[in-house]
């Protein structure tokens, strides 16, 4: 069962592929993209602070500067 505000599987297997960090891409990837997204969503759709996310998506540091990444790099 998907939670509030996290990607279906329909939903994620469509943007999975467009995401960097997926298996065969060079260099380090996340350990768990669909987690990472559900976390920046989670903070995106509910209009909470960073300091608000949930652990269950990780640090939030974590999660937050990888979103900052991802913007630069224009992901």
């Amino acid at each position: 069962m998907t939670k509030r505000y996290e990607l279906t599987t329909p939903q994620w297997r469509e943007i999975e592929p467009l995401l960097p960090g997926k298996v065969g891409d060079p260099g380090l990837s996340g350990t768990d993209n669909r987690l990472f997204a559900n976390g920046v969503l989670w903070v995106m759709r509910s209009t909470a602070q960073w300091h608000d996310l949930p652990d269950r998506y990780g640090k939030r540091k974590t999660v937050r500067k990888r979103l900052t990444r991802w913007a630069e790099a224009g992901v």
